[in-house]
Formats: structure tokens, sequence, C-alpha cells
């Protein structure tokens, strides 16, 4: 046998290792606890919790089996994912979880094809975050007299990133003040994301034009294994 050649018999071994012994795993969504329900599905994965780049793919409902729509690079907080029951607001992190998705937003007007409520953003338009105002965790237009400039988001400043967007229902429909405020899927800025999911403009454009409410698409974010994999959902 000739340096650096390998029996063919090693070769297949190797190969049957590779290949998960001729065993493909199956599709993500098919082998999580949970998927919400609906007919649709977007993953947001992360290698692990200190990771700020991961993959989003959005998914199908075929035939009781789960088929990938399309998929695109990610970015997460600048610190990381955490548990969405033990995140704190401010501290740039992404929550784990899964979550439905009540509409989407945007600076420019929506892709042509989109089914989902979409709500122009504006000059007065404003996510408010202030956790003393009524408005916590709220689209308010204009900005809500109780709530304070220096704790809302202008929407409008963020015209790259918010060009399109979907809203994240965490801590959406009962705030718990201080765990967190305005947690989208949106366009790519320059760097990971203070809390959101982004993705590059077009997917962003594909996954609104793919999207449809009366699918009941939810969104699971997580991490490939450990306490917040994305499989426990």
């Amino acid at each position: 046998m000739r340096p650096g050649a390998a029996p063919a018999a090693v070769l297949a071994l190797l190969s049957l290792f590779a290949l998960g012994a001729g065993q493909p795993s199956a599709p993500l969504p098919d082998r999580m606890a949970d998927t919400g329900g609906g007919t649709q599905l977007i993953t947001a994965v992360a290698p692990e919790t200190g990771s700020a780049s991961g993959t989003v793919t959005w998914w199908d409902l075929e035939d009781g089996h789960w088929v990938a729509a399309g998929t695109a690079p990610a970015r997460f907080g600048a610190k990381g994912l955490v548990e969405g029951s033990a995140r704190r607001q401010g501290t740039h992190t992404t929550p784990t979880g899964l979550y439905g998705m009540p509409y989407a937003f945007g600076t420019e007007a929506a892709p042509r094809g989109t089914a989902y409520p979409y709500r122009p953003v504006r000059e007065n338009s404003w996510w408010c975050q202030d956790g003393d105002s009524r408005s916590y965790n709220r689209w308010t237009e204009p900005r809500a007299a109780d709530c304070r400039a220096a704790e809302a988001e202008h929407l409008i400043t963020y015209r790259a990133q918010y060009a399109h967007a979907l809203v994240v229902d965490f801590n959406y429909h009962r705030p718990v003040r201080g765990r967190g405020a305005g947690i989208f899927l949106h366009v790519d800025g320059r760097g990971a994301t203070a809390g959101c999911v982004s993705v590059p403009e077009e997917a962003m454009r594909r996954i609104l034009r793919w999207a449809d409410p009366a699918q009941q698409p939810h969104i699971a974010i997580g991490t490939e294994s450990g306490r917040t994999a994305i499989t426990r959902y």
C-alpha cells in the first residue's frame, strides 16, 4: 500500500460515520417538542449561548413533515443568548424560546405578496421600553406621555435595520417589567444586535413574502445543544 493510501473498507467505514451510518437526521422541527401548532416555523439557531451569529431557516409542514423553504445567516445579541424567562433588559442578549409573531412593520413598503399585517414606520413611531410606562413593550404613535424618550426606540432612526421587521412576542402579551422590550426579526445592521435576530435584507423580504398568518407561524430561538437547545421547544 502506498503512503497515505487507505483500504477501501476503511474509507467506506469512515463514510458511514460521516453520514450517520446512512441515516440522515430528521429535519430540526421534526425533532422539536413543540412547534407552536401551525404549519409554518422559523428556527433561529446559534452554536452555543455565547454566539452572536448562527442560522435562520424557515419551514413548511407538508404531509406531516417539515420541509425547509429557505435559509440565511443570522445575527444575535452581542452578548449571545439567554433563556427567555431569565433575561434582563439592557443585557444585549437574545431570548431563547418559542414565540408567535403578531405583525410586521417597516420603514419601507411591504414586499409585494406580504400577507402579514404591516405597519408603516412614520416620523412619530416609537417602541416604548420604559418599565414605568403603561405602554411598556408596545408601539406608540406618537410616543406615550408617560414613556421617557431616553427609554424608547424612535423606530425611524433605524431605517436600514427596520426596513422590514416582524415583531417577536417575547414578553409581549403579559409584559414583565425589566425582562425586555422590542425584540424583532429584522434586517442586519453593521454587527451583532442588542437582542433581536437579524438577517440580510433579501432574506427578510423572502420571509415576509413566505409568512402567512393563517398558517400560525412561530419563531424558535435557541442553541444547537445544552439547556437552551432548540429541540426542547
